[in-house]
């Protein structure tokens, strides 16, 4: 069956919040737990324990999960339990405000136990929630572990899915921030085979329109300038190594301009992802994932950032998964995490700033 979130009282994360405006300036980010047995919980005490944030930061979690973990970690970690995610302080240097939400077994690193799975999607139910309630202003999410989530019977392809059932959001964008380049896709997880024939104007359409959109609104950027990758080697060489670009890709992106967005290409994917052009634009839109991701991953792979554009709230992720083998060790990178935090510190404050 298909897991689609349902509505549940989250009284106690918006009741106080929306009410006591205490620390009003700084977003409220919740930032949820992972698979209990994988690196989540280590990097995300980690990441907490060394560094401070302008934000209030809410985990979403069991308490007991984070000081035992800690214990194995051989960290020092001051883990406070809120009655309400309002009660969460600014964040500070080695402590993490929790909102308690309780594992049905306790679990070890680096053993996944399917029985917890009703409290990973737990997590995520209250975190969407309470941002589509507008008592989060952004969700940062450690990996989850598909495999023991769908043994449950519930289909759980991924967090993007996840959030637009729950947002109900027709569409949705995946793109991959560095400090270098910021790389969305038309497509995203299909056999080389079937790709062509979702290149449409509809769909290069809507991915590009939601990409320009939140570059305004998420990223401060007035006029975002897009550079567009060919789907055909070199661009389709006028029609010798495909059409495309000249039946499809060519007339929309025409379209698009008319409508005011700053578009570059198509342009050849083999000479799009130098600084000739990245120097002088704001993201690079790739007709499939591994057009696009493996240039980004090779130049900041664990320090990159999984964005979902196209919903109504804020949503940000690490670049790698449950690491499952390293949990517990201490080996963990947590890198990624502290992009994909400060990024929803910057996409919050940019997106109160638009709404005024």
């Amino acid at each position: 069956m298909n897991y689609v979130p349902m509505p549940s009282s989250i009284s106690k994360i918006k009741g106080q919040m929306m009410t006591n405006d205490l620390y009003e300036p700084l977003p409220i980010i919740a930032i949820t737990s992972g698979e209990p047995a994988g690196i989540g919980p280590d990097i995300i005490i980690s990441v907490l324990s060394e560094q401070e944030f302008p934000a209030r930061l809410v985990v979403l979690a069991d308490p007991e999960l984070l000081k035992d973990r800690a214990k194995t970690l051989g960290l020092s970690a001051n883990i406070q339990s809120l009655s309400n995610a309002n009660d969460a302080p600014p964040h500070r240097q080695g402590v993490i405000s929790v909102l308690p939400i309780k594992l049905a077994k306790p679990a070890t690193a680096g053993i996944l136990d399917v029985e917890n799975s009703p409290y990973v999607l737990e997590t995520l139910k209250q975190a969407g929630e309470g941002c589509i309630q507008k008592a989060f202003d952004a969700i940062v999410t450690p990996p989850v572990h598909k495999g023991v989530l769908c043994e449950t019977g519930v289909h759980f392809s991924g967090h993007t899915e996840f959030f637009q059932a729950q947002c109900r959001s027709p569409h949705v964008v995946m793109m991959l921030a560095t400090e270098a380049m910021k790389v969305a896709l038309v497509t995203t997880h299909l056999p080389l085979k079937d790709i062509s024939a979702v290149i449409t104007e509809d769909s290069i359409s809507l991915v590009t329109k939601a990409l320009n959109k939140d570059l305004q609104e998420k990223f401060g950027i007035k006029t975002p300038k897009i550079l567009v990758c060919g789907l055909n080697p070199h661009a389709g060489e006028d029609g010798h190594l495909g059409r495309e670009e000249i039946d499809v890709i060519i007339p929309t992106l025409n379209k698009l301009r008319q409508e005011g967005l700053n578009l570059v290409g198509p342009l050849p994917a083999d000479t799009l992802f130098t600084p000739k052009y990245l120097n002088d634009a704001d993201c690079a839109l790739a007709m499939y994932h591994d057009q696009g991701l493996p240039v980004l991953k090779y130049s900041g792979f664990g320090n990159a950032v999984n964005i979902t554009l196209g919903l109504p709230i804020i949503r940000t992720s690490v670049d790698h998964g449950t690491a499952i083998d390293l949990a517990g060790t201490g080996k963990a990178s947590n890198g990624s995490l502290k992009v994909a935090i400060q990024h929803a510190i910057n996409m919050a404050n940019n997106a109160k700033k638009f709404s005024k």
